[in-house]
């Protein structure tokens, strides 16, 4: 076991010190950093979070939990719209994501669930939220709402996260991501759309983070800790709680591909929306159709 555990560090060591020669995390994520950049800072258990807080509280609280890597500007639009339609809306970074804390630790299940519960806390939110995760952001929403039922009143799950394939979260895939430079992993968000022209400052927004030291060993590390327990056992064990679920896919989803809807749809008591002609991120290259079904789900 003492073995293993130091076959493992010495790999991240290693892995880490070729990421950084390959391509530099130059920059510290630090209050200089965060000058004049949009959205509020705050304190929480682990670190400084990024987050925005707009609207009133009229249809109730939204809060957005974002993918695996790509920070809270995926919600751009959609969050808007969320805000027009009388709800109050929070969307934040994760940590080791956009403007937050690059944290000294293991990104693993608990450390996103102890996240929102402090932001939560820290905004002084003490009514049931209505939660939205997309992709990766998912199962973090599942997850949440297991551990704090209390504190959810709906969920909407987008394309999300499904069983771990084969390699992931191995040495070897954990090498591979940290192995991957900043333009390749930029220009590989492309691939979430079927239209990715209609997005041409995608992959420059998404570079920005990639300026600051601790990211890429961020995301490796939540690929590597993550929870090991299998992604639709979560799933189902939601069904518990008898909360409201509205379950999005796009059909031409390569990232996670509809197939997988059919997966959680056994398992799971939801409310489905098929959405045609979208990728992974069918609310953005879909709004009309899917604001409008997210908010008739939300005000019912």
């Amino acid at each position: 076991m003492i073995k293993s555990i130091f076959v493992l560090f010495v790999c991240f060591y290693c892995m880490q010190l070729s990421a950084q020669w390959q391509d530099p995390e130059q920059k510290e994520m630090n209050a200089d950093a965060r000058k004049g950049v949009s959205g509020s800072f705050i304190q929480l258990t682990d670190g400084i979070t990024h987050y925005e807080l707009s609207g009133e509280p009229k249809q109730g609280i939204v809060v957005l939990v974002h993918g695996f890597s790509v920070p809270y500007f995926i919600w751009n639009g959609f969050f808007e719209n969320l805000v027009s339609n009388g709800f109050q809306v929070i969307r934040y970074d994760e940590f080791g994501r956009g403007y937050s804390d690059r944290l000294k630790k293991d990104y693993t299940s608990a450390v996103y669930t102890q996240q929102i519960k402090d932001l939560l806390k820290g905004l002084n939110i003490k009514t049931p939220v209505n939660i939205i995760g997309v992709s990766f952001g998912g199962i973090v929403s599942t997850n949440f709402a297991l551990a704090y039922p209390q504190l959810v009143k709906k969920l909407i799950l987008i394309d999300p996260a499904s069983e771990r394939n084969n390699n992931q979260g191995t040495v070897q895939d954990v090498e591979k991501w940290m192995g991957m430079n900043s333009d390749q992993r930029a220009q590989s968000q492309l691939e979430d759309f079927k239209y990715p022209n209609q997005f041409p400052n995608w992959v420059t927004d998404y570079k920005v983070q990639m300026q600051y030291k601790g990211t890429r060993m961020a995301l490796a590390s939540t690929r590597f800790h993550y929870d090991s327990i299998a992604y639709l056992d979560r799933y189902k064990s939601l069904n518990s709680l008898k909360k409201p679920v509205l379950l999005i896919w796009g059909t031409e989803d390569h990232t996670v591909p509809l197939k997988y809807s059919d997966s959680i749809k056994a398992i799971l008591q939801v409310r489905f929306l098929q959405v045609a002609d979208a990728g992974h991120l069918p609310y953005l290259e879909k709004p009309e159709l899917v604001n409008k079904e997210v908010i008739q789900f939300l005000r019912q």
